[in-house]
């Protein structure tokens, strides 16, 4: 009975002894988003350069790099508490909704009609739609992955 109990101390000590020699080896790491400057070795004006973290060809393009964003939107829209339709030919669900660069929010039908909403504002449109999921180079790629 005493010897099992002075043997479960015995580990339980070892593996705070364990817990601790891991926590000494990652104080000693630097963490990953700390950047470490290095000199050019052509630098002659004494600039010191420092590392791009990720590197540029798997960083995503930045909200101001792309022209707009558009999601998809599949049930009546719904805006002040009426439903709205196209005012060109009457549709009223399936909208590909286009946030541009200048926070305006347009509306597209599968008709192709495209009007803006000034009832919509960015932070709606940030509010409802989900997280970027493709960058296309081209409207009518966007258009067609998005099903339109």
């Amino acid at each position: 009975m005493f010897r099992r109990r002075a043997r479960d101390d015995r580990e339980f000590r070892q593996a705070q002894r364990e817990a601790l020699a891991l926590r000494q080896i990652h104080a000693q790491e630097p963490w990953p988003s700390d950047t470490i400057q290095t000199k050019a070795p052509a630098a002659d004006n004494g600039e010191t350069v420092v590392p791009d973290f990720p590197p540029a060809d798997l960083r995503a393009p930045s909200r101001h790099d792309v022209e707009g964003v558009m999601m998809r939107w599949m049930p009546p829209l719904v805006i002040d508490g009426e439903v709205h339709a196209c005012p060109q030919c009457g549709t009223y669900r399936d909208w590909i909704v286009f946030n541009m660069n200048d926070d305006s929010v347009w509306l597209r039908c599968t008709a192709g009609h495209q009007v803006m909403e000034p009832r919509l504002d960015a932070a709606w449109f940030n509010r409802n739609c989900g997280p970027v999921d493709h960058w296309h180079p081209t409207l009518e790629d966007g258009l067609r992955h998005l099903g339109h």
